[in-house]
């Protein structure tokens, strides 16, 4: 393994811990708002069930992303490179400007870019994308519908119980809910960077067919706990309070809602964005009381930011991978 590959690798692990410093806010926005666990307390919480997800899910998301979004033969380091430079990049503007974007698509974007400007478009593996982007519009609205559904269940079973009891009950339920997203967060966004590596590691013959050797396994999952033990507290306020308000048992419906979006979507090994699931499920659980009670403008910002990622990720990788070839 030459030291430029080895550099790479640890880029990757950057992208990872990033993933989880600005995709922490996914994890416990709700759970902190709701004042349920301080922000210390929430991100140990969803650090742990981050890591402990590769002991229940299988491997199918890491493969669509190492040959299933560009053709695995025109992988090269230098695409490799830019690809992670590009999302990299993307998450700490967004990051900045506290929009809960989705590194997954970031990192979509930046295959994209860099395999377009070495290829062109037939380089791209078109039933992958498409699947990936139909799921830009699908994972918030079944987290929507989901925690709506949770929603109005929920409140109908309680709908006799004094306020007072509801609270207590629902701050012991969002420790479970929140470790449930956690572990479907952990399980649906490490693989990608996974994918990542073995692509890189089969490209350069260092594998002989495509798999997830284990080391990158936990390493990945190590880089993703760590990032969230960190945490982007900017993004835990627009998620936690800005898009809606939210007591206990909405954020127990909220984050299950979001938790069972991405079980099923890891299990069909498609990529999805854990922010844009979460924001749906909120934004659902918001709405049952009133409509007014979501704060459109904030939402309608957040959609915005959800459109430009790929292709701004994508112009990003595109420009780092043209100046790996010059250099």
């Amino acid at each position: 393994m030459t030291i430029s590959i080895i550099l790479i690798i640890l880029l990757a692990l950057i992208f990872d811990f990033l993933n989880g410093f600005h995709d922490a806010a996914n994890s416990v926005a709700t759970v902190v708002s709701t004042r349920v666990l301080s922000p210390k307390l929430a991100v140990a919480w969803a650090a742990f069930f981050n890591f402990i997800a590769f002991l229940f899910f299988g491997l199918h998301v890491a493969g669509t992303i190492g040959k299933g979004i560009v053709d695995i033969r025109i992988v090269d380091q230098s695409i490799v490179f830019a690809s992670l430079a590009g999302a990299s990049i993307w998450n700490i503007i967004t990051w900045y400007f506290g929009l809960p974007t989705s590194s997954s698509h970031a990192l979509i974007g930046g295959l994209m870019g860099a395999a377009m400007v070495k290829a062109g478009a037939s380089s791209l593996v078109a039933s992958g994308i498409i699947k990936t982007v139909l799921f830009i519009f699908i994972s918030p609205i079944l987290g929507l519908i989901l925690g709506v559904g949770f929603g109005i269940l929920i409140y109908r079973l309680f709908s006799k119980s004094v306020p007072q009891k509801v609270d207590h009950i629902f701050r012991k339920g969002q420790l479970i809910s929140a470790s449930l997203y956690s572990l479907g967060h952990g399980g649906n966004d490490a693989q990608k960077t996974m994918g990542i590596i073995a692509g890189l590691l089969f490209s350069t013959h260092l594998i002989d067919k495509f798999y997830i050797p284990f080391w990158v396994v936990i390493a990945c999952h190590i880089a993703m706990a760590l990032g969230t033990i960190f945490g982007g507290w900017r993004i835990v306020k627009t998620l936690g309070q800005r898009v809606a308000k939210l007591k206990p048992v909405d954020g127990f419906c909220a984050e299950l809602g979001a938790a069972s979006t991405l079980f099923m979507s890891t299990a069909m090994g498609i990529p999805v964005s854990t922010t844009h699931t979460i924001t749906g499920s909120i934004t659902g659980v918001g709405s049952i009381k009133r409509l007014t009670a979501v704060r459109w403008g904030v939402a309608g910002r957040i959609i915005w930011a959800w459109i430009l990622t790929i292709p701004l990720s994508a112009a990003i990788a595109a420009a780092a991978y043209l100046l790996t070839r010059l250099i």
